[in-house]
């Protein structure tokens, strides 16, 4: 099978071929040449992320679990959103810690480290999400609806995801942001403040200071918020 994938490689390699090689190495008991096959398959328009899934495979049906996650785990690994991909690898590494997980996922993409909020939100990384989210721009909506449904189990998450919802759409983030985002945001922060016994003047102060260090967005929700933060 190797020869006459070889003889058909005149031109180039081709994934689509190569991996039957690559499976009938593995299949044969030759689990490190079938990833240097897969390895040497590698070039122009390869199909990487799949490359990288049959190596990690190959490794995980080994039993080296730590070499699959450290050489391919990320690279395998891609869903329609960050909290999928980020689900999809813990449920094959569950012996790793999550947060192991979510940090080499992050450090994997830097400049995106609020995209990751959702899936630090969903592992109960309560203090990681809201630093993620203050690291770079994350969905406003997003924000507000974490908020909103942790204001009773726990407001000082709601607050300060509340209030990165609202420095956000100050500063330009998300799509097709309305009067309706900045309110909701705002009832956030105030429902969670509110369970978390802080006293409603210091956080109107929190959010007018929010509001005077950020760009042309915070006059927008300036004016939005204007009966509200009347004292």
């Amino acid at each position: 099978m190797l020869a006459l994938i070889a003889k058909s490689e005149y031109r180039h390699k081709s994934w689509h071929n190569r991996v039957w090689g690559a499976k009938a190495l593995a299949t044969a008991g030759k689990p490190a040449e079938a990833i240097a096959y897969a390895e040497d398959s590698k070039g122009l328009n390869a199909p990487l992320a799949a490359i990288a899934a049959f190596c990690e495979g190959v490794l995980l049906d080994s039993g080296f679990a730590d070499e699959a996650y450290a050489r391919y785990a990320v690279a395998a690994t891609y869903a329609t959103t960050n909290l999928a991909t980020f689900k999809a690898i813990v449920k094959k590494y569950p012996g790793r810690p999550r947060e192991t997980i979510l940090r080499d996922l992050v450090a994997s993409q830097p400049g995106q480290e609020g995209k990751w909020f959702a899936a630090a939100k969903d592992s109960e990384l309560f203090e990681l999400a809201i630093e993620l989210a203050n690291r770079s721009p994350s969905d406003p909506r997003t924000l507000t609806r974490a908020a909103r449904d942790f204001a009773v189990e726990r407001p000082e998450f709601a607050q300060a995801a509340g209030m990165v919802a609202l420095r956000g759409i100050a500063n330009g983030w998300g799509y097709d942001i309305t009067d309706i985002d900045v309110l909701d945001a705002y009832a956030a922060v105030m429902a969670a403040a509110s369970t978390a016994g802080v006293d409603e003047t210091v956080v109107k102060e929190d959010v007018r200071e929010l509001i005077a260090a950020s760009g042309a967005g915070g006059e927008f929700v300036r004016r939005v918020l204007a009966r509200q933060l009347t004292d």
